[in-house]
């Protein structure tokens, strides 16, 4: 019986600026986590996976799961619903210092940053007594928790923080330059006990006792997830929004103490400007924002992603991908040299999307926190044959389960190679009249590419699912 570990769903993402469709591929790559909300990367081919009860797990380039957790803090984390081991971010010198550092609320309800080390015998397994804490902040309310963390291309430590919950940020914590809530931190992890303030942030030498000088930016609601443009070191930032808006906001890493405008402002439209609102003029409001209905679908809580800066699919260069956690899709934005663009997929049932993920190579990952699934993010431009290609061959039946049969009229000592459709060939017959079925029982559920070469080395194609 095959294993269900590469599963395609095809999706054609229309967009208003082409009358071309853009077809990306969503591939079941790994299965089996428990809540898994954060996905990340060591500058190696790993990926590691974090669960919200506490446990980051190692998944490997091949799909699958190391054994042995690399890190399990369970034990120090109050966990459900927004709370629990929320996030992750190793140091750019991990290669050489072992040292990550990760985001949880702990027994008391509280965010709490602490650095953890790598063992010295182990490099798949951390050092669970080497947790040190940097930074607590004390959380009013359970939601609202943000949690994302990053190192900028500054070299600095870069938190998320949320408003503090409930709801409409009832004491306007996110427009308070006197609490660390509905901000974006930036500290120095290098320097300092246990880290210390980076010269320029913009509010390092204030005169005002009271703000705190870890603030980089403010007027943020819940940031739940962000990341930085690897290639243009732009921050990205998806805010989720309270009643009717989600946002995307984006900045230049060198826009320090920029204002989002929440409680303010939901989106680009006016929510509370009672109390301690600044006039429009000085707020960065979204490049993109939607609304949670109008086409059918409930949305509720948008999960920021990444730019694709991969080498992989060419045609995906540069757009930013979102989700929403309640209407399954999946958002794309892209730039068409004057505006932002934005389309969503149909739905993806049953998921429930909660963090993207950037392998080391720039490879888009995403993670559904209610099927335990992660997925890659794939383009077509493998695995569809060039247009108005003509064939004088088919393959039957197609979804195959165990056995492939080829047909048409001139068989004669033809090629026939299968791939992925990341471009591995994973298998090579030789297709004769007399031979014209081949086993594919040894294959994984997936879509593949059937590449079958004549004897005048021409070169035909056919797109083909496994199940």
């Amino acid at each position: 019986m095959k294993k269900p570990f590469l599963i395609a769903f095809f999706l054609s993402v229309l967009f208003s600026t082409s009358s071309m469709s853009q077809d990306i591929e969503l591939q079941l790559f790994a299965s089996g986590f428990s809540n898994p909300i954060g996905l990340h990367n060591a500058g190696d081919d790993r990926m590691f996976v974090i669960e919200r009860s506490g446990s980051i797990k190692i998944l490997n380039q091949d799909g699958t799961i190391n054994s042995t957790p690399f890190l399990d803090i369970s034990n120090l984390i109050l966990s459900g619903g927004e709370r629990g081991l929320l996030g992750l971010a190793f140091h750019p010198n991990y290669t050489n210092n072992g040292y990550f550092f990760v985001n949880y609320t702990n027994n008391n309800g509280h965010t709490t940053i602490a650095r953890y080390s790598v063992s010295a015998a182990n490099p798949h397994v951390a050092d669970a007594n080497s947790g040190s804490v940097l930074l607590t902040i004390n959380q009013p309310y359970s939601n609202h928790n943000g949690g994302n963390m990053a190192f900028g291309n500054d070299g600095y430590l870069y938190i998320a923080t949320g408003d503090g919950g409930s709801g409409g940020d009832p004491q306007d914590r996110a427009q308070n330059l006197n609490t660390l809530l509905g901000k974006m931190l930036r500290i120095n992890v290098d320097n300092g006990s246990p880290y210390s303030i980076p010269n320029d942030n913009p509010f390092a030498n204030d005169n005002n006792s009271n703000t705190l000088p870890e603030i980089w930016a403010y007027g943020l609601r819940n940031p739940w997830r962000f990341s930085f443009d690897r290639q243009t070191g732009d921050l990205w930032i998806a805010d989720v929004g309270q009643n009717n808006i989600e946002e995307i906001n984006m900045a230049p890493i060198t826009s320090a103490g920029v204002n989002y405008g929440w409680r303010c402002y939901e989106g680009d439209q006016t929510y509370n400007t009672t109390g301690n609102c600044p006039s429009s003029t000085t707020l960065m409001f979204p490049i993109a924002q939607y609304t949670h209905s109008g086409d059918g679908l409930f949305k509720c809580s948008i999960t920021g992603g990444y730019r694709y800066r991969g080498n992989t699919y060419p045609n995906m260069q540069g757009w930013y991908f979102f989700a929403d956690y309640c209407s399954n899709e999946i958002g794309i934005l892209t730039f068409d040299g004057s505006a932002w663009n934005m389309t969503f997929t149909p739905p993806f049932s049953g998921n429930n999307w909660t963090a993207f993920g950037e392998d080391a190579n720039g490879e888009l990952y995403l993670a559904g926190i209610s099927s335990g699934n992660i997925y890659k993010i794939v383009h077509n431009n493998l695995s569809t044959p060039p247009p108005n290609e003509h064939t004088s061959f088919n393959i039957y039946p197609n979804p195959a389960t165990n056995t492939l049969t080829i047909s048409g009229k001139h068989l004669n000592t033809h090629t026939l190679n299968i791939y992925t459709v990341y471009g591995k060939k994973v298998s090579t017959h030789t297709i004769t009249k007399n031979n014209k079925e081949i086993s594919v029982e040894n294959l994984k559920s997936g879509l593949y590419l059937v590449e079958i070469t004549t004897h005048s080395n021409n070169k035909q194609h056919h797109k083909l699912i496994i199940k």
